[in-house]
């Protein structure tokens, strides 16, 4: 799956000579919490309701509300942007999106073509449903868990128990856990595994959880 699959397309921004109120009605008016700053159709920047939040007074001030509204109207967006923004192709994958995202801690990129005019943007909250979708979880799937060893064949003989029972795999993952032993997630479209269950285990990957998810 792609990022232009799942990225929110032609997104609200802002120029940079704008106003820190200007930045604050839009992000409050569109329910959204990032802001690409562009320029002459060019990406300078990206400003994020981390950075007003940084930028608004404290409770402590000793200014008054004349002062402070007078300070905030003259502040424009170039002043506060963050310049060095983390941007991801339109054609890359998902996985490099939340990769890139999981390292650097964020919440969004921004999402280019390849002339890197700006295409869109994807969040945190796109990967998420990107993984609920991805998974079945709406439809309602039954979760096999079984522990595994890393070997040539492995997932042939699992599976061919699958396919002599007529039985549909919607989705399976290796995951790696925390202590180095591997787990081998099956995601099915059946909620009884008596038979399935047994035939697995006669063969040596016993089901050591199952769940119907909804």
């Amino acid at each position: 799956m792609f990022v232009e699959q799942r990225m929110t397309s032609n997104p609200i921004t802002i120029a940079s000579t704008a106003t820190i109120a200007d930045a604050s009605e839009l992000m409050r008016s569109n329910k959204i919490r990032r802001l690409p700053v562009v320029d002459g159709g060019k990406l300078v920047g990206l400003v994020t309701d981390r950075d007003l939040r940084a930028v608004s007074p404290s409770p402590a001030t000793t200014l008054s509300i004349f002062e402070l509204n007078y300070l905030l109207a003259k502040m424009q967006i170039k002043d506060i942007m963050q310049k060095k923004v983390i941007t991801i192709q339109a054609d890359a994958t998902v996985e490099e999106a939340a990769i890139l995202l999981y390292n650097h801690r964020i919440g969004g990129l921004v999402v280019v073509d390849a002339h890197g005019s700006i295409a869109g943007v994807i969040t945190e909250t796109d990967i998420f449903k990107c993984f609920v979708d991805v998974m079945g979880l709406v439809e309602g799937k039954t979760r096999l868990t079984i522990d595994v060893t890393d070997k040539i064949g492995l997932l042939h003989e699992i599976t061919e128990v699958f396919s002599k029972l007529s039985i549909n795999i919607s989705s399976m993952v290796i995951y790696t856990l925390l202590d180095g032993k591997k787990e081998l997630v099956i995601r099915v479209d059946i909620s009884d595994i008596t038979e399935l269950s047994k035939r697995l285990a006669e063969i040596g990957y016993p089901i050591n959880h199952s769940v119907h998810i909804r």
